[in-house]
């Protein structure tokens, strides 16, 4: 891939604040980063000139179910390409598919063919199906069926199952080494031993969807759960005498805690309770995105069922949010508007999610090698243009 020279007026690590910032992007990683003043470029490299905007890492969304009118269970390519390419346009630059409780074998189906398209999302000839320079796919998260039905949200509560590490098994092997996450509730039998075999895999365990009090929170903890699920929602809630999961993850520097800030799922009071007992370093933004993302109020579907939406709220028939519309860029403004630096929303988005998959020496960061993966934001933070690996897309 030819070199690239970026020069922005301003550029976010997101550790270090860099004025008027040169990014030379080559091979699609970064070759460097630092004051444009002096910097010498290789002989015949372009130079964009963007020094009325603001470089930041892209944004990693940990759980996604779908965006632009597609379902990413649907496990297509096309679905896939779809929902990559939407997303890039809000600053997403790598996701992990996000899967919705089903039965064991549809469940197996889609994992199979997740598996095949993730693999193949760079090779994929045309415009259908074509994901080079779009958000790049890392994997799987697993979201159910190992749920407790008492805070399923809209996860069918007929397609629930116990957690058992044989069923797991079987999902690994189907999604062919792209599992990244689990979600379960650690208070359900077997929930211990289905930890053991998910951490065993390398997978990131996280506990959401559960009624568990702080006890066994605390032991899923120690089990080796490091991560919780759209925190507030789908958990027992904070009581001053049982403080229950909530309790456990806001006090445990050990788990993160990714949050939907779209202003429906979380008010604002909560994210702010969230800043003050987890601090920047240890909160996701996500977007719990569905088929609706970037699409007009309408039905969609969510898995294997539908949803409905109305100014711009997802809903299932029992009148329960399902999911939303939100994007990254959307939620980074949220959490300035809330008094976070920038920096600090940024890294949120980007690093925080990038450290929980180990993959943090390619996606989070502005520093030399890792990936080309620059976002660059307006004076507003509206996304203005988005490099994937080097790789401009149109904002």
């Amino acid at each position: 891939m030819p070199s690239l020279a970026i020069h922005t007026g301003r550029a976010l690590t997101p550790f270090a604040d860099l004025p008027d910032a040169l990014i030379l992007v080559e091979d699609g990683r970064i070759r460097s980063i630092g004051p444009r003043a002096g910097a010498v470029l290789p002989l015949g490299t372009p130079e964009i000139d963007a020094r009325s905007l603001v470089a930041v890492p892209g944004f990693v969304d940990v759980h996604i179910h779908g965006a632009a009118g597609r379902d990413l269970m649907e496990a297509t390519p096309q679905a896939l390409a779809a929902v990559a390419g939407c997303v890039a346009r809000h600053g997403t630059t790598a996701f992990v598919a996000t899967t919705v409780s089903a039965g064991v074998d549809e469940t197996l189906r889609s994992l199979e063919r997740l598996a095949g398209s993730i693999r193949g999302q760079f090779e994929v000839p045309g415009p259908a199906g074509d994901l080079r320079g779009a958000a790049e796919c890392l994997g799987v998260h697993l979201e159910g069926p190992f749920l407790n039905p008492e805070r399923r949200g809209v996860h069918p509560a007929e397609q629930l199952s116990l957690p058992a590490p044989a069923t797991l098994a079987r999902f690994l092997a189907a999604a062919e080494g792209f599992a990244r996450i689990l979600t379960l509730a650690p208070e359900l039998p077997g929930a211990a031993e289905t930890i053991a075999a998910a951490r065993a895999a390398g997978l990131v365990v996280a506990m959401g969807h559960t009624d568990a009090t702080y006890s066994e929170a605390r032991r899923a903890i120690e089990l080796g759960a490091r991560h919780a699920v759209h925190v507030f929602n789908a958990m027992r809630p904070f009581s001053h005498r049982e403080t229950g999961v909530l309790g456990a993850v806001l006090t445990d520097a050990r788990v993160t805690a990714e949050v939907i800030a779209d202003g429906v799922h979380v008010d604002d009071p909560a994210l702010r309770l969230l800043l003050a007992a987890k601090s920047a370093q240890n909160i996701l933004l996500v977007s719990d995105g569905t088929a609706a993302t970037g699409m007009p109020d309408g039905n969609y579907r969510l898995g294997n069922f539908e949803v409905s939406v109305s100014s711009g709220v997802c809903r299932n028939r029992e009148g329960r949010i399902a999911g939303s519309t939100l994007t990254l860029d959307r939620a980074v403004r949220r959490m300035v508007s809330l008094g976070v630096p920038l920096a600090a929303a940024v890294q949120m988005a980007g690093f925080n999610p990038a450290r929980l998959l180990g993959i943090e020496a390619q996606k989070g960061r502005l520093i030399p090698g890792v990936d080309a993966d620059i976002v660059l934001l307006d004076d507003a933070l509206n996304v203005s243009r988005v490099f994937v690996r080097g790789r401009p897309i149109d904002a």
